[in-house]
């Protein structure tokens, strides 16, 4: 009985499906931008609103929309969020902690400031510990920080928090 190699040519031919279902698959794998937890890293070319923005990586731009943040819909306050991210990102590289797509198909993450005099700062917890956001709604990170910061704002009454009692 002659044994047949499972590298050799012969192998090919006792499966002749599996070698172009290895070959999708690669290619498959190859084309998937990012994977929940994977990071990116690059520059904010466009402020589109307080919780969305263009980044550039380089080979392309992604669509980002900040994970666990809600804008104010309130003209004056969205105004002043949208002035807040656009000056803390635009133009400044950036890293993306990449949770997911939403159902526009846009990049849902964690937007982290990449600045050399400051260092690395989460973009959504930045602002809602300025009371620029509103935490969404059963979102949070590992240890809380969202929900603290949030916390940390209402009671110092700043930003969208100015008006409104502790807790509201």
């Amino acid at each position: 009985m002659t044994s047949i190699h499972p590298y050799s040519s012969h192998a090919a031919h006792r499966h002749p499906g599996i070698w172009p279902r290895c070959c999708l698959l690669l290619l498959i794998l190859a084309a998937a931008p990012l994977l929940a937890g994977d990071s990116i890293y690059g520059k904010i070319v466009e402020v589109k609103g307080a919780d969305l923005v263009l980044l550039d990586y380089g080979e392309g731009q992604y669509l980002v929309r900040i994970a666990g943040i809600e804008p104010p819909k309130e003209p004056e306050s969205a105004k002043r969020s949208s002035d807040y991210i656009r000056e803390l990102v635009l133009d400044k590289n950036v890293r993306l902690r990449f949770e997911g797509r939403n159902e526009r198909g846009e990049m849902v993450g964690q937007l982290q400031t990449d600045d050399p005099a400051k260092g690395v700062e989460d973009v959504g917890l930045l602002m809602l510990k300025a009371g620029i956001v509103r935490r969404k709604a059963g979102y949070d990170t590992k240890y809380q920080e969202f929900s603290k910061a949030e916390q940390e704002a209402q009671k110092g009454k700043r930003g969208v928090w100015a008006n409104k009692p502790a807790g509201q």
